[in-house]
């Protein structure tokens, strides 16, 4: 009955009721398809965004940088940075600045007490006090330094670094552990003593810092874009590694092949060169790698050659059968030693002796490796 008494109150309404009743109805019409149409637009639109998103992600080439702790991983994408000519602004230099100081003084602490244990005498008496004033500087590591703070301290580690004392102790180094920055610094201390002392690249480079968490680099090589990430490397660090295998082009494996006479800090028994096989092996012979270029850098170029003369290699790899004091030799084993731990040795292994801290060495390798990436990876992307 309602139903029929709101028609019959619709065909008594006037005309003009009628109307406004019919061209209200028009407006909500023109209304909603105005609407629809902004909504059809902006779908387009998110469409074309996404579709952008998923051709720019085919066209990225993420690398990334793993290896044992000290491997050089960081200094390499420090590298990547100076080569793109991206500049370290004024904040990364007074940071920088702070973690050289810390380099020093925490180095010259170690070799003062590694001279105490290992019963080293003092060629100059002296230095005793000396050692005793940078011990004392314990506290303060890890805090902001200040050049004058510093300046305090320049007389007492240039004469420690003088006193034959501690040059012994540095020759013993691989009984202890000992940043290979050190010497650099120790060195270059007159510059980097004073007041207005700001770092250079190469100082940058040498600055030892480990890394937390992951550091990533972004740069652009003939129009293609390369996303570079940095993983620390100790054993604590190394759960986050898969946090960064989404997505991954190519993998530069890091070793320090300067370290065969060295162990590790975490457990102080484990060999450093060892440590980093065990770890090329859980990576080359996964299954999520299948398909992803690995490249092995053995780094540290310039240590290794100092290393070879000092160092027997047949102490620590009895396996050894080339001339320990030959250098082609050494590098021969170290390459057989990784192609080892590679279950399908049907690619070849790519793999380049390296000097992190060497631009120009960086800049000549970091030209073959991206070929290589590209060739072995991206060669539909080369097309587009």
């Amino acid at each position: 009955m309602s139903s029929i008494l709101r028609s019959l109150s619709r065909c008594f309404l006037p005309t003009e009721a009628v109307r406004e009743q019919g061209s209200s109805k028009g407006k909500h019409r023109d209304r909603d398809l105005l609407l629809e149409r902004e909504a059809r637009r902006r779908s387009r639109e998110i469409d074309a965004m996404l579709d952008r998103e998923r051709r720019a992600t085919r066209r990225l080439v993420k690398i990334l940088l793993l290896g044992a702790g000290e491997s050089g991983k960081s200094t390499f994408l420090k590298q990547m940075r100076i080569i793109n000519g991206k500049e370290f602004d004024q904040k990364a230099l007074l940071d920088f600045r702070d973690t050289i100081f810390e380099n020093i003084i925490k180095g010259m602490r170690v070799l003062v007490d590694a001279r105490d244990k290992l019963g080293i005498p003092w060629q100059n008496v002296v230095n005793e006090k000396n050692g005793m004033l940078v011990m004392s500087f314990e506290s303060r590591l890890g805090m902001h330094i200040e050049p004058c703070t510093f300046q305090l301290y320049v007389h007492a580690l240039e004469s420690l670094w003088r006193d034959s004392g501690i040059q012994e102790a540095y020759g013993r180094r691989s009984e202890f552990q000992l940043s290979e920055s050190v010497k650099y610094f120790l060195d270059n201390l007159q510059r980097i003593g004073q007041p207005n002392y700001v770092p250079n690249n190469q100082d940058i480079l040498f600055a030892r810092k480990a890394t937390k968490g992951i550091v990533e680099h972004d740069f652009v090589f003939r129009k293609i874009p390369f996303k570079m990430v940095d993983v620390g490397g100790q054993r604590s660090q190394r759960q986050k590694w898969f946090q960064c295998f989404d997505g991954i082009t190519s993998i530069l494996f890091m070793v320090s092949s300067s370290e065969y006479d060295q162990v590790i800090m975490e457990d102080r028994k484990t060999n450093r060169l060892v440590e980093s096989m065990n770890i090329f092996e859980t990576i080359v012979n996964n299954k999520l790698f299948l398909h992803v270029s690995i490249i092995l850098f053995l780094n540290k170029m310039d240590l290794l050659v100092e290393k070879v003369r000092e160092a027997d290699i047949r102490k620590h790899f009895p396996e050894f059968q080339g001339n320990p004091k030959r250098l082609e030799d050494v590098q021969a084993f170290l390459v057989q030693c990784f192609n080892r731990r590679r279950r399908n040795r049907g690619r070849p292994l790519f793999h380049h002796f390296t000097t992190a801290v060497d631009t120009e060495n960086i800049r000549f390798v970091f030209h073959a490796v991206k070929d290589t990436i590209l060739q072995e990876n991206l060669k539909d992307i080369m097309l587009q």
